[in-house]
């Protein structure tokens, strides 16, 4: 799917010859004299469309307009929550298969917020999962024009937008594919193929690396596999050798049953999306390659399964760190944070600006936040800021938690430096707490995606988060923020 950026006032997107003409109405539109403006004033005035977002008016072949559907929907306000509600209630017309070519025209002046909506939310409605289902029809949408009165305003927000799109559905693609078809060696090989891109270098370790650099914990969940363990290592240059990097550690257990604390049977499947902060961190590399902004970035990746066999871990076992610190485990369903502690250990040798980890962690998390915002710890108030506002501009939100120590009492335990649980009380913040263990001196952030990385019931499936929120962080940490944009083609299949 290609994507377009054009000036287009309503006289213009008249004349467009399309499969679909999507007018966005905000709140306060004047209409004008053309034949789009006139319709939408007689359908406003006689209550059949209303400017609210989620409201909206379908035509068929109108008279004097050249695309043979159109469809008014209201905006409100023009601001990303907005689109997006209205997108809820159009987004359903860019699955049709006769819908090749698009128009999402704005009707009155755009803001960069506003096309980057568009742009997510187009690729969002239209997407379709088609991997390990070959009769399913895949996405036709071939061409999207984005139609605004000045172009110049938006242009920057436009490329930046598209990029995040094809990074996400990337993410999406590796975290909706079955387990057994996005193993640790298959999601490794998908890291490798981010090295065709200029900037990217990928190295992966398997089980003796790992071995040799004493990550103790990691080994220990992959014991009860018998999908050997993958450990990604990714590396973005876009600046100079010595400016630090931003670390990227993104959780990859391709399946958690929980080990021998075995997770309940309903609703199992959904553990194939324990990987989706290792897949969003595989995305935002990709978004990398279309950006090539000026920063350095790593990605690091501790991938495994975590199964129940003769040899997996025990409640009550004592295993070593890399950082040194025993572990006792008393929950063998904690085994997120036992892999990550290892990566941060790891992360220190970059000497980084700053590490941020990425991780379905704690349903803890979804109780406290459900699916809407992301849960966001850190110890530095400069990487939370950053980090809070590149929620709120890619309208990939997250929201601030506690770290207070008191909080740590609970991982106590009197045969080891730690336990890997601290009981029900505040469970996304103890794992938080946790992981702190593991960090040195760099700025440390961790999210909590288990609410918002994938959808349940109907709409089942990865939403590919937090990727628009990291890109967004690291386009304004990068000296050159500015996109040298690839492509604007998004892939209907990103593998």
């Amino acid at each position: 799917m290609n994507f377009d950026l054009k000036t287009l006032d309503l006289a213009g997107a008249v004349a467009e010859k399309c499969d679909l003409l999507v007018l966005l109405v905000p709140d306060g539109f004047v209409p004008g004299d053309d034949g789009l403006s006139v319709i939408v004033a007689q359908a406003t005035k006689a209550k059949d469309l209303e400017t609210k977002p989620g409201k909206c008016l379908q035509l068929y072949q109108a008279p004097g307009i050249a695309a043979r559907r159109v469809v008014l929907a209201g905006m409100g306000k023009g601001d990303a929550r907005s689109v997006r509600q209205a997108f809820g209630a159009v987004g359903a017309v860019f699955k049709n298969g006769s819908v090749k070519r698009a128009v999402v025209c704005l009707a009155g002046p755009a803001r960069p917020e506003t096309v980057a909506a568009v742009v997510q939310n187009v690729a969002q409605a239209s997407y379709v999962y088609t991997t390990t289902k070959p009769k399913a029809e895949a996405r036709v949408l071939g061409r999207v024009v984005v139609g605004v009165s000045d172009t110049s305003a938006v242009a920057q927000s436009f490329e930046h937008s598209v990029a995040m799109v094809v990074g996400i559905e990337f993410a999406r693609e590796w975290g909706n594919r079955p387990a057994n078809h996005a193993t640790p060696t298959l999601l490794a090989e998908a890291a490798k193929s981010l090295a065709k891109f200029p900037g990217i270098q990928c190295k992966v370790m398997g089980p003796t690396e790992v071995s040799r650099l004493g990550m103790g914990a990691f080994l220990a969940v992959a014991k009860g596999s018998g999908e050997p363990l993958r450990f990604i290592e990714l590396r973005y240059s876009g600046a100079a050798k010595t400016q630090a990097p931003v670390v990227l550690v993104g959780k990859g257990i391709t399946f958690d049953t929980g080990g021998i604390s075995i997770k309940p049977a309903p609703e199992m499947d959904e553990m194939k999306f324990d990987m989706c902060g290792a897949a969003s961190v595989l995305g935002v590399f990709r978004a990398l390659a279309e950006l090539q902004p000026a920063i350095n970035v790593v990605g690091l990746v501790p991938a495994c399964e975590n199964m129940p066999d003769g040899r997996a871990i025990k409640p009550g076992d004592v295993v070593t760190s890399m950082s040194g610190q025993t572990i006792e485990i008393l929950n063998t369903d904690a085994e997120g944070r036992l892999v990550l502690c290892d990566a941060l250990t790891y992360a220190a040798r970059f000497k980084p600006a700053a590490v941020v980890d990425i991780a379905t962690l704690t349903g803890a998390c979804v109780i406290a936040l459900g699916g809407v915002r992301s849960g966001l710890f850190a110890t530095d108030d400069a990487l939370a800021d950053a980090l809070l506002k590149a929620g709120d501009a890619a309208d990939d939100l997250c929201w601030r938690m506690p770290l207070d120590d008191d909080y740590a009492e609970g991982l106590k335990t009197h045969f080891a430096d730690v336990g890997n649980v601290a009981g029900r009380p505040a469970g996304a913040v103890t794992a938080a707490k946790f992981l702190q263990r593991f960090v040195g001196e760099y700025p440390w952030a961790h999210l909590d995606i288990a609410g918002s990385a994938w959808k349940s019931g109907a709409a089942k499936g990865a939403t590919g988060r937090p990727v628009g929120l990291l890109v967004q962080y690291l386009l304004g940490a990068a000296k050159d923020p500015a996109p040298k944009a690839r492509t604007r083609k998004v892939a209907a299949r990103s593998a």
